[in-house]
């Protein structure tokens, strides 16, 4: 079957509408890409058994070829057919999934997985989500569905269908609109390729401590090869607006916007995002991409306050990090 080209006019459709999925479920058949809300983030999603499918998503968001991609499930048994799972993932899996982590694990082989999708690596990185319409996706195409954030490579990810449209209108061939994302940064991405040390890879949706109460102390990779990073989210410049990003900044200076947490900026002309009036970091999380993106439209220098590095704090310093990053 020829891989259809995407419309000028990507469509926009409920994510609960019958009608809206099965005509999803027919793009990926034909190895198109969808736009599909999960908890996370919107990712962009492609049959990962199929290479010119897969293709087809990094052509769409201009990804660096070797940059692996999340492969997500519709359930624990699925997922152990594409990765070894010992007793440490076997927990992690039954505790947080579905929900915001990812497992890295050896690769079964053969595997149904392209090798485009696994970066040629012997590693995959696997997921279920919470999202419906994704995992309804998953079982009625009955594959596992590559699905990176569907935004253009490096940008800011994308927490609601117009995010998404914003970015890769004309490039995908659906956008399923299921509101916006209530984690709102991307899954934790945890490494069991060595059994005697998990390894958090990523920060993210699930806290280190949450993570720590099930299968003890866990390591922080210190340094990414971010030549050739060993699962998604390791570029070292990622998630960047086209504005400069200052962090840790008290105040902003002269031209500067600000990215608060909480406080208000000194000065009625400062534009102004509050991740949290209140200083909540689940609420700051949700809101990091929407204010990022906001205020590189009306800005182009971006000053961020301090983030406590606890709980979802680590993750949002993660992604404003590899945001102010050089590029």
């Amino acid at each position: 079957m020829t891989r259809p080209s995407p419309p000028p006019d990507t469509p926009v459709l409920p994510a609960h509408d019958p009608d809206a999925l099965d005509q999803a479920v027919r793009i990926l058949k034909a190895g198109g890409c969808v736009a599909v809300p999960t908890e996370t983030v919107y990712g962009l999603a492609c049959d990962a058994t199929n290479p010119k499918a897969v293709a087809g998503v990094y052509e769409a968001k201009g990804r660096p070829s070797f940059n692996p991609l999340i492969c997500h499930v519709d359930t624990l048994e699925r997922a152990h057919s594409l990765i070894k799972l010992d007793d440490q993932g076997l927990a992690l899996a039954e505790r947080f999934w579905p929900g915001p982590l990812t497992l890295v694990g050896p690769k079964r082989t053969p595997s149904p997985v392209s090798d485009l999708a696994a970066a040629g690596l012997d590693s995959l990185a696997v997921r279920t989500p919470r999202s419906e319409a994704l995992r309804t996706l998953v079982q009625r195409l009955d594959a596992p569905l590559a699905a990176p954030s569907a935004n253009a490579s490096g940008a800011i990810s994308p927490t609601t269908a117009e995010h998404v449209k914003d970015s890769l209108n004309g490039r995908i061939h659906l956008i399923l609109d299921g509101g916006p994302c209530k984690v709102g940064v991307e899954s934790t991405i945890v490494s069991l390729l060595d059994p005697a040390q998990p390894v958090i890879l990523r920060p993210g949706g699930v806290s280190r401590e949450n993570l720590e109460t099930v299968c003890g102390v866990l390591a922080q990779q210190t340094r990414a090869n971010h030549s050739a990073p060993t699962a998604p989210g390791q570029l070292t410049s990622h998630y960047a607006p086209n504005a400069s990003v200052r962090l840790n900044a008290t105040q902003p200076v002269a031209n500067e916007a600000f990215l608060g947490l909480g406080t208000q900026p000194k000065g009625d002309d400062v534009v102004f995002f509050d991740l949290s009036p209140d200083g909540d970091l689940v609420e700051a999380a949700a809101n990091l991409f929407t204010g990022l993106r906001w205020l590189d439209r009306v800005s182009d220098r971006i000053a961020v306050a301090p983030i406590p590095e606890t709980g979802l704090g680590e993750a949002i310093n993660d992604r404003l990090r590899r945001a102010a990053a050089e590029r």
